[in-house]
């Protein structure tokens, strides 16, 4: 806390020294040199990521103070290159795009070298794939000067589809050359999300250590938390719960709690049963007295995970003793779709005239699972496997009788639940609208 304090301070008296630094030298405010308000730009955001987030407000006065200067200054103050990479930077670093654009438009001297200001355009008009080879030859000219970490994270966005290797090479150069910064922090947790879709669990593990060390009070934390749930429940058995419990130790009690209950609720999602039970279980342990919502979700996923397993029953009891006013939307959709499930797993077939037809062995509720994908929405493709497991269809167990798939009673079986299906698939994508 005194930590976070001192760089509220700081932050504040930092950037207040931009108007007695002015007074000083007996000039306005407005005549300082950009170069000197990035500085004081390029400090707040650190002190944000840092965990000082009273900044922010800072920042956005930056933010407008410096744009207005770079607007109205001479162009002849762009003769220095400290001011051009100031304009560059305050570019990458949220200012307002359009601002680059005047600044080219005006550039009659030639200060500004066009193969960046254009890679630059591009990457901020979201086509930064298109110029990821002239970022790659302009790269090292620029890479030892203030704007070379900044093009780094540009550079590895740009080719981050096409070549991720390389990407994560750019990160980890921006973040060793600017460690503590807005720069590490955005490295970080861009990194953790190439290794994640590239299969590069060891180094997804090591970024994500690296990250849960340094950045857990950044305003970006919750999506390194969800980058690490995904990276972790995707590769729970080569990482294990020994590495997940070194990472989730630098966090405190409510942060891992939350964590947990994340890895809990994708987990289930995914039909990973034994992970979502010990995330959830993990989770209960770290609610106190009277915290009745963590304790709720975990029961939520934990029972999600058991629709899975052979005690259906037993899971459907639980879920539906689950108050539904103590569950967000999401999590409403994703019990009712659960409960759907267990009932249509559990309803034995009839007959037209109501007579039950012998029992049959059908595959346990994995629907909920390929029925409910990240987002929360069931793919058309998917509710078809789920129905048609629920029909005895492709189960290879069943597949050879006569009634698997031409039984008129047994069609009329799966139509019952059709509506209740459509119905839950409405809300699902309703939501996750």
């Amino acid at each position: 806390m005194r930590t976070r304090r001192r760089l509220g301070m700081l932050g504040v008296v930092f950037a207040a020294g931009l108007g007695l630094a002015a007074s000083a030298h007996g000039r306005d405010p407005d005549e300082l040199a950009p170069y000197k308000m990035i500085r004081s730009l390029q400090f707040v955001q650190d002190s944000v990521v840092l965990g000082d987030h009273s900044a922010m407000e800072m920042q956005r006065f930056l933010l407008s103070t410096i744009d207005e200067r770079l607007r109205t200054a001479d162009a002849s103050i762009y003769a220095d290159p400290r001011n051009v990479d100031a304009a560059l930077v305050y570019a990458m670093s949220g200012g307002n795009p359009e601002t680059l654009e005047f600044l080219v438009r005006r550039d009659v001297a030639g200060h500004f070298d066009p193969r960046i200001t254009d890679a630059v355009r591009i990457y901020l008009g979201g086509r930064g794939s298109t110029n990821a080879r002239t970022l790659a030859e302009i790269f090292p000219e620029y890479r030892n000067l203030a704007i070379g970490p900044y093009l780094a994270l540009v550079s590895a966005n740009s080719v981050l589809r096409k070549d991720p290797k390389l990407a994560l090479s750019y990160f980890d150069w921006a973040r060793l050359i600017a460690p503590g910064t807005i720069i590490e922090e955005a490295a970080l947790r861009r990194s953790i999300h190439a290794a994640e879709q590239n299969g590069m669990v060891d180094r997804g593990v090591t970024y994500s250590t690296l990250y849960a060390r340094r950045f857990l009070h950044s305003p970006y934390a919750s999506q390194f938390a969800d980058l690490f749930v995904r990276l972790a429940v995707e590769n729970f058995e080569n990482i294990g719960e020994a590495t997940i419990l070194e990472i989730l130790s630098f966090m405190d009690v409510p942060r891992r709690r939350e964590v947990y209950l994340r890895m809990a609720r994708l987990a289930a999602i995914s039909g990973k049963e034994r992970l979502a039970t010990l995330a959830a279980d993990r989770a209960q342990t770290l609610s106190g007295e009277g915290e009745e919502v963590p304790k709720t979700l975990a029961d939520l996923y934990s029972g999600l995970a058991s629709i899975s397993s052979s005690n259906v029953g037993e899971a459907m009891e639980r879920l539906i003793a689950i108050p539904d006013a103590e569950l967000s939307a999401k999590d409403r959709a994703l019990k009712e779709a659960a409960r759907v499930m267990a009932e249509e797993v559990l309803r034995p077939p009839v007959t037209t005239d109501g007579a039950e037809l012998p029992s049959r062995t059908a595959a346990p509720a994995a629907g909920l699972i390929e029925d409910i994908p990240e987002d929360e929405r069931m793919s058309p493709t998917a509710v078809d496997a789920g129905r048609a497991r629920q029909s005895g269809g492709p189960d290879t167990r069943t597949a050879e009788t006569p009634q698997a798939t031409t039984d008129p009673a047994f069609d009329g079986y799966v139509a019952s639940g059709r509506s209740k299906l459509d119905a839950i698939d409405k809300l699902l994508e309703e939501e996750g609208s």
